[in-house]
């Protein structure tokens, strides 16, 4: 592995593998909390699966940190040695001329992302983390004294998007999630190869997919903010 990450094309393909691997976690993680809006029992009752299940919690959701530690640790790598490598003259005639805005500053909107990420973790999973392994309550349920209490994930979903400021820098980093992925994508299929007879119809699923995804999570926020 260490190997492989010496070399420039070894880097952007492990960077491209772990990207698509974030991306089909993303779209799994959007189907779940799409529940939400059309049925809270179904949202709880997937969400306390996706909780409980020894699987998902032992073996997948290791396996999500590590590629979102090194999607970004590589990421910030990758731009380190792409600014080191340019030419102070190059970097301010013809950068921005055959560039995009999205391809000179996924740094920034990975930053962005990478914080929002922070935020989500600080919302969801650390909470849910305490709750399951620290005070030891794995039932899910609101009052777990009572049984037909229900479960508490769908409460606490709409609690998170009951303050404006958060909704906002939700909305704003899904925006900018757009943006980055709008990039990112392309990128992540030339890097591992797929710029072949498939590229348009790739192009055209990355698209959808950048722009729909993020816009499914804002109208998830907006939804539980504006109807609750």
């Amino acid at each position: 592995m260490s190997g492989i990450l010496n070399s420039s094309i070894g880097r952007k393909f492990a960077m491209a593998l772990s990207a698509l691997f974030l991306m089909v976690f993303l779209l799994q993680h959007f189907a779940i909390n799409i529940l939400s809006v059309f049925s809270p029992d179904t949202f709880n009752e997937v969400s306390h699966f996706m909780g409980t299940f020894w699987v998902i919690q032992y073996v997948l959701q290791p396996v999500l940190i590590f590629g979102v530690v090194f999607h970004f640790v590589m990421g910030f790598v990758l731009e380190y040695k792409n600014w080191n490598a340019r030419q102070v003259g190059y970097a301010k005639t013809s950068r921005s001329a055959n560039s995009t805005w999205m391809s000179r500053n996924m740094l920034l909107t990975g930053a962005v992302v990478l914080a929002f990420m922070i935020l989500h973790f600080i919302d969801f999973w650390i909470p849910e983390i305490n709750t399951k392994y620290i005070v030891g309550d794995t039932s899910g349920l609101i009052d777990p004294a009572n049984t037909e209490s229900g479960f508490r994930y769908y409460e606490e979903l709409v609690h998170k998007f009951h303050h404006p400021l958060r909704v906002g820098a939700y909305v704003l980093s899904f925006v900018l999630l757009s943006l980055h992925l709008l990039h990112g994508f392309n990128s992540a299929f030339q890097s591992v190869g797929a710029n072949n007879k498939y590229t348009k119809g790739l192009k055209g699923f990355s698209k959808v997919y950048a722009i729909g995804v993020p816009l499914g999570f804002v109208v998830i926020a907006l939804f539980h903010h504006f109807t609750h």
